[in-house]
């Protein structure tokens, strides 16, 4: 009888097909670090894991473990090599959570152009001749890049032109294998695209090394506003404070940070130009639903033998 850990909290719903599973048993932990569920891990047959560290060490005393299932689609924090090296699949949802992204990323891409922040801050304040200073701006008629036009970027993309902006996207990926059809161009280079845009949203996967650097935000087009939903370390965050500071970018609307969460000092905190949210571009109430119920599902489909090997990111052919 396989034995699931769960690390983090997670949707009432996915719980209760575990409990309903009669051939699993469980256990539940919280915490945010390796530790939280170090004493556990041993007796685990498959891992459901949040945002939580998985690292080789740890995974050389799992002795039991045959499937880890990410409640989510990243999983960079996640050693997939190790995993492999010991044949167990890393397991990501499918598209149950791009909706809720792409939304956060307007949300952002709003609240940024408006200036959400210094407004909400002038009511408060009683500064209400702060409206007389016109500082807001409109999405309609800007310029939209989209860095990474996956399933997210495209949901980003079709968004912001019901919102009359004029969207192109940079993929080199996508470019190489046979660029989507619609009305979305892709941008040659990198640096074209920045020096193009009004907005730029990054949706984008993490790479060994940030796509956006002091470099790439000097070649930006000034008065720009960035969005970043993606992943902290996209973006190189003193290039991003740097940038902000002197004024290149007007705005930043950022769900992600280098280090989660972010130290008090960090500058960015301070600033009335900037949004913040704590890594919950992905989880609304129903994104968070379907996570669980999806991350749980890919358990019981591994030990079934049904398992779709397209989820499985770290190249092991899932056996069950």
């Amino acid at each position: 009888m396989p034995h699931v850990l769960v690390v983090g909290k997670i949707h009432a719903s996915g719980i209760q097909i575990l409990e309903d599973a009669a051939d699993f048993t469980f256990e539940t932990v919280d915490g945010t670090s390796e530790e939280s569920y170090a004493t556990p891990l041993p007796k685990a047959d498959a891992l459901i894991i949040r945002t939580q560290p998985l690292t080789a060490p740890t995974i050389a005393r799992a002795e039991r473990l045959k499937v880890v299932a990410r409640h989510g689609v990243g999983y960079d924090s996640v050693d997939g090599e190790a995993l492999a090296q010991r044949g167990i699949p890393l397991v990501v949802v499918g598209d149950v959570n791009s909706i809720s992204v792409a939304e956060h990323s307007l949300m952002m891409m709003l609240a940024a152009t408006k200036l959400a922040i210094r407004s909400d801050a002038a009511v408060r304040n009683n500064n209400w001749s702060w409206r007389n200073n016109l500082e807001a701006c409109e999405l309609a008629a800007k310029n939209l890049l989209v860095l990474g036009y996956g399933r997210i970027g495209r949901r980003v993309g079709a968004l912001a032109s019901a919102f009359a902006m004029r969207v192109r996207a940079y993929d080199p990926y996508l470019a190489a294998k046979g660029w989507p059809e619609g009305a979305v161009s892709c941008v040659k280079t990198l640096e074209e695209g920045l020096a193009w845009a009004d907005v730029v949203s990054v949706n984008a996967p993490k790479a060994d090394r940030p796509l956006i650097g002091q470099k790439e935000l000097a070649a930006i087009k000034p008065g720009a506003v960035l969005v970043n939903t993606a992943r902290g370390g996209i973006v190189e965050e003193d290039a991003l404070i740097a940038a902000l500071q002197d004024g290149r970018l007007r705005a930043a609307g950022l769900d992600v940070f280098e280090d989660e969460p972010p130290a008090p000092e960090n500058p960015l905190l301070k600033m009335d130009n900037v949004v913040l949210s704590p890594h919950i571009g992905g989880l609304t109430r129903e994104g968070g639903e379907r996570l669980a119920v999806h991350s749980v599902r890919n358990v019981i489909d591994f030990f079934a033998g049904r398992l779709d090997p397209e989820l499985v990111v770290n190249g092991v052919v899932p056996k069950g």
